[in-house]
């Protein structure tokens, strides 16, 4: 597929036809709407293998939904959902295919990169990891002293961390409780103190995870726990047997003291923030077993499968993406709230963060042209109930429209007396007051004092999309992630931006990558950056040195 040059989003009959009925529309009420339509909340659910989206608490009506769906359509966003399960090189920056969902594909399934099956090579992966995850798990893999592994360390940062954290704190119902999986990747030593301050090195495996083997955060990690193994184990030998990597770079694999044998490889076609269902979840995979992880496997693809095939107009994905672009581009929302009631949900919304911050944070489209519209939202949340005493407030009664999506479970993992029956009263009662409010006449009607009415009185309007799932299991998680993922990919195809890459992360880095060696020289260096810069390093060096700062 050649990329063609697409018209900009503002000279498009569907945009304009799009901003025409945001005029008509955005002084409605959701309680007008809710009043003028008897069968809206039926109307507005969807129902696809087993999670249930109601997007009837949005601002919008079914007029929005066919025009946001012309606008799809417009931007050919089934031609593109194609060309990516084609392996089409659709992140057009680096040349390459965008093939997450190859990581979940059905072993008789046949997806190309450069007419090449690579099927057979992620089979070949996962067969691979169950063998050394079945190892640690039975204890049949041992330390170099012969002790049995307790805790697994995983070294990564980005999608090599997220991912997996996330995934394993979400499932933790499901791992192995014997074994302790603790995840490291920032660069602050204080994360790989704690990592290992209270660990046994005879019982402790790290997993190393960078594509390079020369990701500066990781590595340093890494070399730091490779001392600290070394200054309990003594033998450079039993490096081979308490770490493993996820990389393609063996022969840097090998120089560190890694046995090749034992390193997991990935593809180029695999970005880091979609990466945690291959190789990169291997300390996951360890936790919860190959069962755990191959049922994960499958609840990705079935939410692909859905993306692929459902009409737009009940796509779970495409639903979100569309109602998302609805908020960001024609109410001006610059922030969505992801609200998962589900305590083993705690990192999601971090993990989010990065699959649509890096992926739609962008400012040029795909032939570089400066976009004329605003693209990705601020994504930020934490578990309900927590959420309820902290930020709600600004929700409910501050200035700022803020979308929510609030994801629910109908069945607990832990049934606790009636914390469950609790938890879901809030969650339903939080979308419902978001919603509808209570009116200054409500206030009143219930004797409050005049003086304090306005002060208890709820706006209402506020839009909430609820997800609602059977049970935390892995194949619901696999869903979960799936259904956000192509959320993110339908919002940047009809943006038209390069949802797959990330230059913006590379400045940084390249900067920090100069400034090292100036804060570590013995000497004085020469500085050559701006006066804050140069001012804030010579402090630094000072008080590094003990002396004063010039």
């Amino acid at each position: 597929m050649t990329q063609t040059q697409l018209g900009l989003l503002p000279d498009l009959p569907q945009w304009r036809a799009l901003a025409e009925h945001a005029a008509e529309v955005r002084d409605r009420t959701l309680r007008e709407l809710f009043d003028a339509e008897a069968g809206r909340a039926e109307a507005m659910t969807v129902d696809a293998d087993g999670i249930v989206v109601d997007y009837s608490k949005n601002r919008l009506t079914a007029d929005t939904i066919r025009l946001l769906v012309e606008l799809a359509r417009g931007r050919d966003l089934g031609g593109q959902i194609e060309a990516m399960f084609r392996g089409e090189k659709i992140n057009t920056t680096e040349h390459r295919a965008v093939l997450h969902v190859a990581l979940r594909a059905a072993a008789d399934d046949v997806i190309e990169v450069d007419g090449v099956d690579v099927v057979p090579e992620v089979h070949a992966v996962l067969a691979k990891m169950a063998g050394f995850a079945d190892r640690v798990r039975s204890g049949a893999w041992t330390g170099f002293t012969g002790e049995r592994i307790r805790t697994v360390v995983n070294i990564g940062i980005g999608g090599s961390d997220l991912g997996p954290a996330m995934a394993y704190e979400a499932l933790r119902d499901y791992s192995d409780r014997a074994l302790d999986v603790r995840f490291v990747s920032n660069v602050d030593g204080t994360d790989i103190w704690e990592a290992t301050n209270d660990l046994d090195p005879a019982k402790t495996l790290f997993i190393v995870s960078s594509k390079t083997f020369t990701t500066i955060e990781t590595l340093t990690n890494a070399h730091t726990a490779r001392d600290w193994l070394l200054a309990g184990l003594r033998e450079p030998q039993a490096i081979a047997r308490h770490f493993v990597a996820v990389s393609t770079n063996a022969e840097k694999v090998a120089d560190f003291g890694i046995d090749p044998e034992n390193m997991f490889g990935f593809w180029d076609w695999v970005g880091g923030r979609y990466s945690f269902d291959s190789a990169i979840g291997l300390s996951l995979m360890v936790a919860i077993g190959p069962e755990g992880f191959t049922e994960m496997l499958a609840g990705f693809r079935a939410m692909d499968r859905h993306f692929r095939t459902a009409p737009f107009e009940r796509n779970l994905p495409v639903l979100l993406g569309l109602i998302g672009l609805w908020y960001d581009d024609f109410f001006g929302a610059e922030t969505v709230a992801v609200l998962p009631y589900a305590q083993y949900l705690a990192r999601f919304s971090a993990y989010l963060q990065q699959l649509d911050m890096e992926s739609n944070g962008k400012s040029v489209d795909r032939s570089g042209r400066p976009v004329q519209v605003q693209t990705g939202p601020i994504v930020w949340g934490q578990p309900g109930t927590n959420g309820q005493h902290a930020f709600y407030q600004l929700i409910h009664q501050g200035t700022k429209l803020i979308p929510c999506d609030v994801l629910g479970m109908l069945a607990p993992n832990h049934d606790v007396g009636r914390h469950h029956d609790l938890l879901m009263a809030n969650f339903f009662a939080q979308t419902e007051a978001l919603a509808f409010g209570k009116t200054a006449s409500e206030v009143a009607a219930e004797g409050v004092e005049p003086e304090l009415v306005p002060h208890r009185t709820f706006a209402g309007n506020h839009p909430t999309t609820t997800i609602l799932a059977p049970k935390l299991t892995p194949y619901v998680l696999g869903q979960l992630v799936a259904l956000y993922e192509h959320k993110v990919f339908t919002q940047g195809a009809i943006w038209d931006i390069n949802s797959f890459d990330q230059w913006g992360v590379e400045l940084g880095k390249v900067l920090a990558n100069r400034i090292v060696p100036e804060l570590e020289s013995e000497a004085e260096p020469e500085l050559n950056h701006d006066g804050s810069t140069n001012a804030l390093i010579r402090r630094y060096r000072a008080q590094r040195r003990g002396g004063a700062a010039g």
